[in-house]
């Protein structure tokens, strides 16, 4: 099977569980919000931000050193697993007690402290599954965790319809996700001895040193990440109250559906990249110009049609008590087009070892980040927040293209022109949303069409991708 025929066959599982997932989390995500009302959702907001930055002290960027490494020495894999899962355990608990600590001193009420709490223990039981999925993707077997996560998103969906129709409240709801997740991670630690590897148990003390020393520029990285795209949530909670944040957080929900394409492409194309980047540099930069193009090519025409329909989506979804929301959606959608194209020159830095570089990228903008909150968030509320969320995404893409240009990873000058393409077909379907002025179901199938037809007489497919679709359909 060639390099571009197992991309796609592990793009094809996580891809499909990763729509059953959305599907899942589209639900109950409806379900949550109008059963749980707008407050209580911003507790809920607050718990699952909270608890989100400060599990990065449970993984210690750990997970993705493993996966860099493990994806060019798979023999070593029992040895980093069996040390990496004590490990693991040892700075979870320091995390949990750190989190109790925290919630004590912001002087949160009881309820916050409890939901919270519960959520760390879920993220407890979340960062080995974190683990496992990095040896599968390591070892290119996205099915494995594709399943898993079918498993996880099902059965919490399962479990959060019971909570909310015997009416368990936020507390039920957190326990849902507790149990949800450890049944997903038996079934990943059984595949993972049964069909990949045996980790080794045990505990060298050299080696775990060794090996938290090197995966510390992860773990910056991951908490400089997690704490850029969440501190605004718990702002929001602190500076203005649970009220804007439950419509701050119904928006982001809705946005984390959106990364649906971006977290499953980055899952599979990092281990190949850390591969080619050992073996061949220039298919390296081949696969960085690809994925900047297949993600642009998705992203930015839903980003003008969720401009134009952001009220029609917020009502559907939520209802008219999240009306104020809307406005939130239409600036927030801006963020995921800069996402994908940090995310997929993130996987470039780190393959290359550059891992050091995108920490400052990070440190830099979370700086700005929280510094623009603190004047935007008075002001402007969650609009605001909203706002300073783009501005410090686009900052980020600005930093990394001028980085990368200085490390020599200049991209082909084509892969502009294709962009700009993308651009003038997503501006052509806009207008023609604008004029025709549809009713957002009829909007949708013609809406693909008017893209589609425009990106084709554009020209934006040239031979390479051809050569591509055909590899993935094994007819080279």
């Amino acid at each position: 099977m060639s390099q571009v025929q197992t991309i796609f066959k592990n793009m094809s599982w996580l891809l499909i569980s990763q729509i059953i997932a959305s599907v899942c989390g589209f639900i109950w995500t409806i379900l949550m919000a109008r059963y749980l009302g707008v407050s209580n959702y911003g507790i809920f907001g607050f718990a699952t931000s909270l608890t989100g930055i400060l599990s990065i002290l449970m993984d210690l960027g750990i997970s993705t050193h493993i996966v860099r490494h493990i994806s060019t020495d798979y023999e070593s894999a029992p040895k980093y697993l069996g040390n990496a899962i004590p490990l693991k355990s040892i700075f979870s608990i320091v995390t949990i007690v750190l989190t109790l600590i925290i919630l004590i001193l912001m002087k949160s009420n009881e309820l916050v402290i409890t939901v919270t709490m519960l959520f760390t223990i879920e993220m407890f039981i979340k960062t080995y599954i974190y683990l496992f999925n990095g040896s599968f993707q390591a070892f290119e077997e996205g099915k494995y965790q594709g399943i898993g996560n079918t498993i996880l998103h099902l059965l919490l969906l399962i479990f959060i319809l019971i909570a909310i129709f015997t009416d368990l409240g936020l507390i039920g709801i957190a326990v849902s996700y507790i149990i949800a997740n450890f049944v997903a991670l038996s079934y990943e630690y059984y595949v993972l001895n049964k069909n990949i590897t045996k980790p080794k148990f045990e505990f060298d003390k050299d080696f775990c040193k060794k090996i938290t020393i090197i995966s510390i520029p992860f773990a910056v990285n991951s908490l400089l990440y997690t704490l850029y795209y969440s501190i605004d949530v718990v702002m929001l909670a602190n500076m203005v109250g649970t009220y804007e944040t439950g419509i701050y957080n119904a928006t982001y929900k809705l946005i984390s559906v959106l990364t649906l394409f971006y977290s499953v492409y980055t899952a599979v194309i990092f281990p190949v990249m850390s591969r080619f980047f050992e073996n061949d540099e220039s298919m390296l930069l081949i696969s960085f110009e690809k994925s900047i193009k297949y993600l642009m090519l998705v992203i930015i025409p839903i980003a003008i049609a969720t401009v134009f329909y952001s009220t029609d989506v917020i009502h559907l979804i939520y209802g008219h008590k999240y009306d104020a929301a809307s406005s939130v959606l239409s600036i927030l959608i801006w963020t995921v087009c800069l996402l994908f194209i940090s995310g997929a020159t993130n996987s470039l830095l780190n393959a290359s070892h550059k891992e050091a570089v995108v920490t400052r990228i990070y440190t830099v903008a979370a700086a700005f980040n929280i510094i623009l909150n603190f004047f935007m968030i008075p002001h402007f509320s969650y609009n605001g927040a909203a706002i300073t969320t783009v501005l410090s995404d686009l900052l980020i893409v600005i930093i990394q293209f001028y980085i990368i240009y200085n490390l020599g990873h200049r991209p082909n000058k084509k892969l502009y022109f294709d962009i700009v393409k993308i651009i003038a077909g997503s501006i052509i379907l806009g207008i023609a949303l604008y004029f025709l002025n549809l009713n957002m179901w009829v909007a949708l199938p013609v809406g693909i069409i008017i893209y589609f037809a425009t990106v084709y007489l554009l020209r934006v497919f040239d031979d390479d991708d051809k050569y591509v679709i055909k590899e993935i359909l094994g007819k080279n």
